[in-house]
C-alpha cells in the first residue's frame, strides 16, 4: 500500500525571507526573527538522504520533539512557539552554535565502532580498558561534533572548540551543564516509559545574547533507546539489545552493503520496507510519549501544510 510522503517543500510563505533545506527538515526564515521547521519525510542514514520518503516520519519527529521541548522548558529556554500542523514548529530564530552537543550514557553505536578498533577516547575522554558493547558509562560522557552543513560531523574536543573559538569557555561550560540537564531528564522520562536513553544530540543557539535549545530533541532520528526489560539479561548473555531508534536502518543497510562511501549504491527501498520503518517510528512514538499515535490525514501533504502555516501567521 502506497502512502503519501512528503519528500520535498516549495513554498512562498507571509513573510518569508529565505529557505534552507536540510537532511529531512525544510526551515523557512521569516519576518519578525521567526522560523518554520517542516519535518519532512525524508530519512537519512550515514550521512546521506535515501531515495524513499517514509510515512509519518515527520508527524512523529515533529510531535515527539514539541512534546519534549515541553516537558524541558523549565531547564533551558527554547526556541519553540506553536506547531500549527502535525509536521511543522514555528519558532524563535537563533543563531545556532557550530557544534552539537553529543552525550552518551552507553557504549554502542559509531563509540563502539571506534572501541572495537582500538580508540580509547572519544573527543578527548579516555575509555577504560575492557569495555563491552553497550556498556552504561559510570557516568553520561559528552562527545561533541562540528555541525556539517553538508557531509559528516566531525568529533571535537571540549579544548580544540575553545581554543578555535568556535564556543567561548563561558558559554561552552553552560552548554554542558543544560547537555547534562536535559539527558537526566529525557533519561527520566524514558525510564517511566519503560524504555533506556542510550545517547543523544542536542542543539542550542542564541538570540539576543540568551541560549536557547534549537531543533529537534529525544526523537529516533536523534536518540537511541534501550528497551529496559530484559536490559541486563541480554547485556549479560553478550546478546543485541532491543532498540527503538534509527540504528534499525543503519544495520539494514549495512547489511545490504551500503555504509554511505564512495560509489556504494543505496539498496533498493520498497513500499513494503518503507512502511515496516514507519511502524517503528511510530513504535517509538506510542512508548515515548505514552500516547496512541493518531495519523494524521496523508492526502495533499503540502497544500494541508502551506495552509496551516499561512492561517497561523496571518493570526499573529
Amino acid at each position: 500500500m502506497k502512502i503519501e510522503t512528503l519528500l520535498r517543500t516549495d513554498y512562498n510563505l507571509p513573510g518569508q525571507q529565505s529557505v534552507y533545506h536540510g537532511k529531512v527538515r525544510d526551515v523557512y526564515f521569516l519576518e519578525g526573527d521567526l522560523v518554520a521547521m517542516i519535518a519532512t519525510d525524508r530519512i537519512s542514514a550515514f550521512d546521506v538522504i535515501l531515495p524513499a520518503g517514509i510515512p509519518y516520519k515527520g508527524q512523529v519527529l515533529n510531535q515527539i520533539a514539541a512534546k519534549q521541548l515541553d516537558a524541558t522548558a523549565d531547564i533551558v529556554p527554547n526556541w519553540k512557539i506553536a506547531t500549527p500542523d502535525p509536521m511543522v514548529t514555528i519558532g524563535h530564530k537563533c543563531e545556532p552554535f557550530k557544534v552539537e552537543m553529543v552525550i552518551r550514557g552507553y557504549i554502542t553505536g559509531s563509540a563502539w565502532r571506534a572501541y572495537q578498533e582500538g580508540a580509547r577516547s572519544i573527543c578527548g575522554i579516555p575509555l577504560a580498558e575492557g569495555l563491552r558493547e553497550n556498556q552504561r558509562f559510570e557516568h553520561p560522557i559528552i562527545t561533541p561534533t562540528t555541525k556539517a552543513d553538508e557531509g559528516h560531523d566531525e568529533n571535537i574536543s571540549r579544548e580544540e572548540i575553545i581554543s578555535s573559538g568556535l564556543v567561548s569557555e563561558e558559554d561552552y561550560t553552560l552548554l554542558e551543564q543544560y547537555t547534562q540537564d536535559l539527558f537526566a531528564r529525557g533519561s527520566k522520562i524514558a525510564e517511566e516509559m519503560g524504555l533506556i536513553l542510550v545517547d543523544t544530540k542536542y542543539e542550542f543557539g542564541k538570540k539576543d545574547g540568551k541560549i536557547y535549545l534549537i531543533d529537534e530533541i529525544h526523537t529516533p532520528d536523534s536518540s537511541r533507546y534501550f528497551y529496559a526489560e530484559g536490559f541486563e539479561e541480554r547485556f549479560a548473555k553478550g546478546e543485541p539489545q532491543r532498540q527503538l531508534s534509527k540504528e534499525f536502518v543503519r544495520k539494514w543497510l549495512t547489511e545490504q552493503g551500503f555504509m554511505g562511501k564512495e560509489g556504494q549504491k543505496v539498496p533498493e527501498m520498497t513500499d513494503e520496507y518503507c512502511l515496516s520503518v514507519a511502524e517503528r517510528y511510530i513504535e517509538l512514538y506510542e512508548h515515548v510519549t505514552g500516547e496512541k499515535f493518531v495519523h494524521a490525514e496523508q492526502d495533499h501533504l503540502a497544500q494541508r501544510i502551506e495552509k496551516n502555516i499561512t492561517d497561523f501567521l496571518k493570526k499573529k
